[in-house]
């Protein structure tokens, strides 16, 4: 199965075990995982996989794979599912997602008696709180000493995620937002072109239009626009890999304009929520372009918003990777019980 690993599974009481995915517009990550009340997390994660969605026909299949690989030995009857969207009768919505999720299936398919959804960031912002600073990489670092407060997790990938950790007793409480949905705000003569470019083609451009996978793309086209230059990649990989071996000046210029805004949409962001306790980036584009994103305007624009620069200047920023903390924050989340009762499933909206 790949990039599965093993802890001792045959070992554990079947009836701890359970399987937390997190489910994002081009990968689907699965664990099955046992609580560790003890532990330094809520939860170990006995075998994992990630799964590139676009391969798979259904979340349902995915699932049916991966217990598949796990035995007959093993059999779990609880779900803990981390995606973005909202839960519309029998299915989980969401624009991003390669095929629409039925809630139905995944219980009639698997046999499974408690699924509980949350959103995808929410899950990552929980899974914060057992980060160590090994586990990221400084992207703004503070002589001040780290505050308890609100923290910031957002990070672009297949569209823009945000959300907010709020430290609390006997657990955190994490907020979920829709703070992609925001209206983007150009932050100089550059940017003020290209949202009248962007604006061309819908009536209401987010921050999610500029910062995401095809956010830039979108920004590569809008800059070939302006340059009255054919605009030759058409992927937002493409996009990436030309910035970063500088073969493309459209590119190069695009990638440089996502991490300015990026570093301006941060900053107000930490300003909304009173993110005292930092912020972490995580998303599946940054950890690729993590070098130009240190070298960028990035600093420059999270710091420029006027009185304000000295309560910035206050806040950690750190980069982290995606990997398994999805899956853990899915779990963590379940297992605090504020999600999903037995039969009951719910998102954040």
């Amino acid at each position: 199965m790949g990039e599965a690993i093993s802890h001792g599974v045959r070992a554990l009481s079947p009836a701890s075990m359970f399987l937390a995915a997190d489910v994002g517009g081009t990968h689907a990550r699965i664990g099955l995982v046992s609580p560790q009340p003890d532990g330094p997390r809520p939860v170990t994660v006995l075998e994992y996989h990630r799964y590139a969605c676009a391969e798979w026909p259904s979340l349902t299949a995915v699932l049916k794979d991966f217990v598949g690989h796990l035995g007959r030995a093993v059999q779990v009857d609880r779900c803990a599912v981390a995606s973005a969207g909202y839960v519309l009768g029998d299915a989980i919505i969401n624009d991003n997602l390669p095929w629409p999720v039925s809630i139905r299936d995944i219980r009639d398919s698997l046999g499974i008696e408690q699924l509980a959804v949350v959103n995808d960031f929410e899950a990552v912002a929980y899974a914060t709180q057992f980060l160590g600073h090994a586990d990221t990489t400084p992207v703004i670092e503070s002589s001040a000493p780290q505050a308890v407060g609100p923290v910031l997790v957002m990070g672009p990938g297949t569209g823009l995620g945000s959300a907010v950790l709020l430290p609390g007793h006997p657990h955190a409480t994490v907020l979920a937002t829709e703070a992609g949905q925001i209206a983007l705000a150009p932050g100089n003569e550059r940017e003020i072109e290209i949202l009248r470019h962007l604006a061309r083609d819908r009536a209401y451009v987010s921050f999610e239009h500029a910062l995401s996978g095809p956010g830039l793309l979108n920004l590569y086209t809008a800059v070939c626009a302006l340059n009255q230059q054919a605009s030759v990649l058409t992927e937002p990989s493409q996009v990436t890999q030309a910035a970063l071996a500088r073969s493309d000046a459209a590119a190069v210029e695009a990638l440089e304009v996502f991490c300015g805004l990026l570093g301006s949409f941060v900053g107000d962001l930490v300003l909304l929520y009173g993110a005292r306790g930092g912020v972490f980036l995580a998303g599946g584009i940054l950890p690729q372009i993590r070098d130009v994103l240190l070298t960028s305007s990035f600093r420059q624009r999270f710091f420029n918003k006027g009185v304000m620069r000295a309560f910035l200047q206050q806040v950690p920023v750190r980069l982290m990777e995606h990997g398994q903390h999805g899956v853990i924050g899915a779990a963590g989340l379940y297992l605090d019980g504020r999600h999903a009762k037995p039969g009951e499933i719910e998102v954040p909206q």
